[in-house]
């Protein structure tokens, strides 16, 4: 039996459109650093999706997405504030804080990966604003779909980017599964970002059929006027930029980033249906996007990987399952039952 690949989004192939898309870029010669033709057709279309004027920056890597984003808004004794298990906090190697010359990330606690708006204005109201013992808060992370595979709606965006409005915070939304969220919700990018009071996304391109690049996308005019020198010092903007936005444009072209994120989402949306109704597997989170997270016994997860089924632990008990763009029912029915029998074992 092959293996079944479950373990990350980012382990799938890219999507034909975009490889199609670095060919037909490939022709002639084109001004360097963002000078030329496609990357000025990049803003004018990421300004059209999102329904308002925004300054798009394509970057090799989410960790640098979301670093020199919060750079960008951030300062050396300021904090931002995240989920617990969010990806600045968890999987970055501290990168947040390393290009943001000691900007300090700071947990908060929610469910499901999402900050509580409590105790979001529980913390900023005690974080001892003006004094200079301590990190001065400047914003907030919102991971779009979260670290545990759920996703914040529209009205939860709001209610969190209020309370950081009052307190005169920024607010990042990491979207490395923004794809994943705006199919689940079924709303606009716009309804979802600038509408909400997001100042500044990570836009996710890899795990949903990119190859080489995600990119920053900047609502405040204010912010962006800083982003480019934070990439420059970073090492992160493209000389060739013209193959990155090409695989950017093909991305959003006709819907394709939805219509990938759909079948990733619908692929997870199957398993979790099967997995709630055996006995010995517990959903740990909702599955609202393309991720699942599950409590099986410690055996039952050994047999997992023992049959080929390739995923991440959380645990000796807990495992991470995340479906791709172009995971096949095939590989959907294989798991479904190898799971089925590993959780009947003992």
């Amino acid at each position: 039996m092959a293996d079944l690949e479950f373990r990350s989004d980012n382990c799938g192939r890219a999507a034909p459109e975009l490889i199609q898309a670095l060919v037909s870029a490939n022709e002639g010669s084109a001004l360097g650093y963002g000078g030329d033709a496609l990357t000025q057709q990049l803003h004018t279309r990421m300004s059209e999706l999102f329904e308002h004027p925004v300054q798009i920056f394509p970057v090799p890597t989410g960790t640098g997405a979301n670093a020199l984003a919060l750079a960008a808004v951030g300062s050396p004794f300021g904090a931002v504030y995240c989920s617990p298990e969010a990806h600045i906090n968890t999987s970055e190697c501290n990168a947040t804080s390393f290009f943001g010359s000691g900007l300090k990330v700071t947990p908060v606690p929610g469910v499901d990966g999402k900050i509580d708006p409590l105790a979001l204005e529980a913390a900023v109201s005690t974080a001892g604003k003006g004094q200079a013992h301590k990190n001065q808060p400047e914003a907030i992370n919102l991971v779009q779909a979260t670290d545990m595979g759920a996703v914040y709606s529209v009205s939860e965006v709001t209610a969190l980017s209020q309370v950081a409005r009052a307190h005169g915070l920024t607010v990042h939304m990491d979207g490395a599964r923004f794809a994943n969220a705006v199919a689940t919700l079924g709303c606009s990018p716009a309804e979802l970002t600038w509408k909400a009071g997001v100042d500044i996304l990570s836009f996710g391109v890899t795990k949903n059929g990119g190859l080489l690049t995600d990119a920053i996308v900047v609502f405040n005019p204010d912010i962006a006027k800083k982003m480019g020198f934070h990439l420059r010092r970073a090492g992160m903007i493209w000389s060739k930029m013209r193959f990155a936005s090409a695989q950017v444009l093909a991305y959003v072209q006709d819907d394709l980033w939805l219509r990938l994120a759909r079948q990733s989402n619908a692929a997870a949306t199957t398993i979790a249906v099967a997995l709630e109704t055996m006995k010995g597997v517990k959903l740990l989170a909702p599955v609202q996007a393309n991720e699942i997270f599950i409590e099986m016994h410690a055996a039952a997860i050994d047999q997992l990987a023992e049959q080929g089924v390739l995923f991440y632990r959380r645990g000796p008990t807990r495992a991470r399952l995340v479906c791709r763009w172009d995971t096949t029912q095939d590989e959907i029915a294989q798991l479904i039952a190898i799971v089925r029998a590993c959780s009947q074992a003992r």
